[in-house]
């Protein structure tokens, strides 16, 4: 199971190639690029519009432009505005003890705790990679000492 959603990878992949293309692109052009649908390219391009990642411009040399740096938008705030509620497992965002219609052990689970925690640590990674990172990856060394300190609580078994 992947992580990402097409519609969240295909995105990124958008984003990443309207700030390689500074001035603007169409949907059309992004679509050819990557060899997509042109109408599934306009359906994220709409929704990247509606959430604030991009702005769009009408007439012949309209088109699509980024509305902020890419170091300035987060790995952690596309997945949360494009996933619907990113979440590790149904309980990760749960802060309270309630009835979750996807968890029929909620109240009894021993792993409950855990998962949250490892989704909490998994966001503040992902607050710190920005888009930037990815089109020129240059993981910084306190972001890599997050990433090991979650794999050696994951590999002792020890998350706290």
């Amino acid at each position: 199971m992947a992580l990402l959603s097409k519609k969240t990878d295909y995105a990124l992949l958008i984003l990443v190639y309207l700030h390689n293309h500074g001035t603007g692109a169409s949907a059309r052009e992004i679509a050819d690029e990557y060899h997509l649908s042109r109408p599934f390219v306009a359906n994220i391009l709409k929704e990247l519009c509606q959430r604030g990642f991009v702005a769009s411009h009408r007439g012949v040399k309209g088109g699509y432009v980024l509305t902020r740096s890419a170091g300035s938008i987060t790995i952690k705030e596309i997945l949360q505005n494009l996933e619907e509620g990113f979440q590790l497992a149904s309980c990760a965002g749960l802060e309270h003890e309630e009835n979750h219609e996807d968890c029929t052990m909620l109240g009894t689970c021993p792993i409950k705790l855990p998962i949250q925690d490892l989704h909490r640590r998994l966001l503040e990674v992902l607050e710190r990679v920005t888009l930037a990172d990815l089109i020129q990856p240059r993981m910084n060394m306190q972001t890599l000492q997050t990433v090991l300190t979650v794999k050696d609580s994951l590999n002792s078994g020890s998350i706290s």
